[in-house]
């Protein structure tokens, strides 16, 4: 999610000194030798094909007719599919919730209801319930709101968010964090059950434990938690992950917008510095709640960029923060199974010039007994990626007492290591990124695809010939291998897959050359696979850095039609797509739709769409959709 753009840089972005080389002029380097790019090996090949029968794709193994890039105020799938609202912000979750009533407002009910800006979508199977893949539980992030889109009179732009009263501020809170629903296909078509037994919403004051080498440290006391144990809520939740035990992971990303007054006098000036805590809040919270005053509560911030995780199959279960999955504004938590049996979990933080995490379990998962994991990652390795010249990545292990994390640069303890990640991996070296979001691992190659959605901050000076990508406003995506195929190894290679634009306009575009003039794509943000191994790709940041709406593109990852990119599902005007997640038949696409309306001059008494429900007095709602194929088939084809 690109909301780093939608506030002054000076206002939210931490501050990153590495000077190692930005991963900008490692593909330089790497593209000023070889004459194609990893993700690009299939060009040739599909020029190879130009003498076969045509095929409405081309090269590429899918079939639905392509749409044209546009904008407007609605959305669009292809010619044969159909999108579906399965549940918009306010509609209820919890049994016993509230009617959803625009002019009536209030915290006690958001907390019941369906929150706002939906991210991340999971689905946690239901089998007793209903024969397999037809009944989940479906977990979704509540990332941000857009307060001068749900309230009358609060105004336009970023201001705005410092307008909102406490009763306001009050829904704010309530409307973060998540849900889960319980959902249903039938008849070809989904829905939400009412009442359901797992239905639940956690908020930004919902209890939550912490656990790991954080736990009980002085950076984690506060007045209200001396021993440093327990906190409320989660903050900015955006793309997620899950357990293969069945657990729910969450992520905390930008938490620094919620926090103000932070002073040069407090103790934690430089982990303040760093994560881009500042005097300056991007909401009114801590006028009413001292908690989110950095003056008054000076540890309440650093209880706030972890990985949290949920068991959605009970609902009176407490999340648990697990710090030994470092602090940084995660994005993804995708895990995958090494050869002996630990789990690995990949994650960005998501901001210019930082870096590419992973964390790799010390113990084996039990397949047989779920209780049995239920402290597993409390316990593990982190590491952060270094992307080497010659197309080598080396993890590099974030551990006290290795190389620089020593007590000389304030490192004490594993504690001190993962609440200040940032630091660690600034002295390990680690390669800088361009605004690494979603890394998820594709279940047929067993690559790992890291979505790098832009840098207009990379200056002219760190660009070579190779890749004038200064001012990335469109972004890449990375394409990992690990060695021999095992994600627990600190080695492997990489290349890239795509460099984001539109070809012949932009500098530096990469793709597949049978590109359509509807295929190519802009600030790649999050991804899904199919069971063929395919990438669906969804964007956030396009219609800014290049006058179209976001969207979905699908894309082969292997063979003639490799990056070859054709555009499946448009947005609404202002609205960012989250979450593609697919059911294992491939026959239903999830789409997470955020903050439709968001663009200059849009506001509640005239907003820019009516999403989806276009009523007069009725604001866009952020929403989850599902679409089908109209015969029943598999997306995509």
């Amino acid at each position: 999610m690109s909301e780093p753009d939608r506030f002054d840089a000076s206002e939210n972005v931490g501050v990153n000194t590495s000077a190692e080389p930005s991963i900008g002029e490692l593909i330089g380097r790497r593209l000023s030798r070889r004459d194609a790019l990893l993700g690009l090996a299939a060009t040739g090949a599909a020029t190879a094909l130009s003498g076969a029968p045509a095929r409405a794709a081309g090269p590429s193994t899918l079939t639905f007719r392509e749409l044209k890039l546009g904008m407007d105020d609605t959305h669009h799938v292809p010619e044969g599919y159909e999108a579906q609202i399965l549940i918009r912000w306010g509609d209820p979750v919890v049994p016993g919730a509230p009617p959803f009533e625009i002019d009536k407002l209030t915290g006690a009910a958001q907390e019941k209801q369906f929150g706002y800006n939906c991210d991340f979508i999971g689905l946690h199977p239901l089998p007793r319930e209903s024969k397999a893949g037809d009944r989940f539980l479906m977990v979704v992030h509540h990332e941000y709101t857009n307060t001068n889109l749900m309230f009358a009179g609060i105004g336009e732009g970023r201001a705005s968010r410092l307008r909102s009263n406490k009763a306001q501020c009050e829904v704010e809170i309530a409307a973060h964090g998540g849900s889960i629903i319980e959902i249903a296909r039938e008849g070809g078509a989904w829905k939400v059950i009412e009442n359901s037994r797992y239905a639940r919403r956690i908020t930004a004051t919902t209890p939550m434990r912490i656990s790991g080498p954080a736990a009980g440290h002085d950076k984690l006391k506060t007045s209200s938690d001396p021993i440093g144990a327990t906190v409320l809520g989660m903050l900015n939740q955006c793309a997620g992950g899950e357990t293969p035990w069945g657990t729910w992971l969450a992520t905390e990303e930008n938490f620094n917008f919620y926090f103000g007054n932070a002073r040069d006098s407090s103790p934690n000036k430089e982990l303040n510095q760093r994560y881009g805590v500042r005097a300056a809040s991007a909401y009114n919270w801590m006028t009413f709640f001292d908690r989110f005053d950095a003056s008054k509560e000076p540890n309440e911030a650093n209880r706030f960029g972890w990985i949290v995780e949920i068991d959605p199959y009970d609902r009176n279960s407490i999340p648990v923060k697990r710090t030994s999955m470092g602090r940084f504004k995660h994005e993804g938590a995708t895990h995958v199974v090494a050869k002996d049996g630990r789990v690995v979990f990949y994650s960005g933080d998501d901001e210019r010039f930082e870096y590419v995490y992973k964390f790799v379990t010390s113990k084996a998962w039990n397949p047989r007994d779920r209780a049995a994991n239920r402290d597993l990652l409390d316990e593990g390795s982190l590491f952060v990626a270094r992307f080497d010249d010659d197309g080598k990545v080396a993890w590099l292990p974030l551990v006290q007492g290795q190389g620089p994390l020593t007590s000389a640069n304030g490192f004490d303890s594993q504690a001190d290591v993962v609440i200040n990640a940032r630091k660690a991996a600034d002295l390990m070296k680690a390669t800088p990124m361009d605004r690494p979001e979603d890394i998820e691992t594709n279940p047929v190659n067993g690559k790992v695809y890291v979505m790098l959605t832009n840098n207009s901050q990379r200056p002219a000076n760190r660009v070579d010939r190779a890749n004038p990508r200064a001012n990335n406003i469109h972004g890449h995506i990375v394409e990992i291998t690990p060695k021999d195929g095992d994600h627990a190894s600190t080695d492997g290679t990489w290349g890239i897959f795509l460099a984001a634009g539109k070809p012949g306009i932009d500098s530096g575009t990469r793709y597949h050359r049978a590109i359509s003039e509807n295929g190519w794509l802009s600030c790649p943000d999050n991804c899904a696979f199919d069971s063929k191994g395919r990438i669906l790709i969804s964007t956030d940041g396009a219609p800014t850095a290049a006058g179209i709406a976001d969207g979905v593109w699908i894309a082969d990852t292997e063979g003639y039609g490799r990056a070859l990119t054709r555009l499946f599902y448009q947005a609404p005007t202002g609205a960012e797509v989250c979450g593609p997640v697919l059911t294992a038949d491939d026959r239903t696409l999830f789409l997470a739709i955020q903050h439709p309306g968001e663009d200059p001059g849009s506001v509640f008494e005239k907003p820019s769409t009516r999403w989806p429900d276009f009523k007069d007095g009725m604001p866009p709602r952020p929403s989850v959709i599902a679409i089908t194929k109209k015969d029943g088939g598999p997306i995509g084809s």
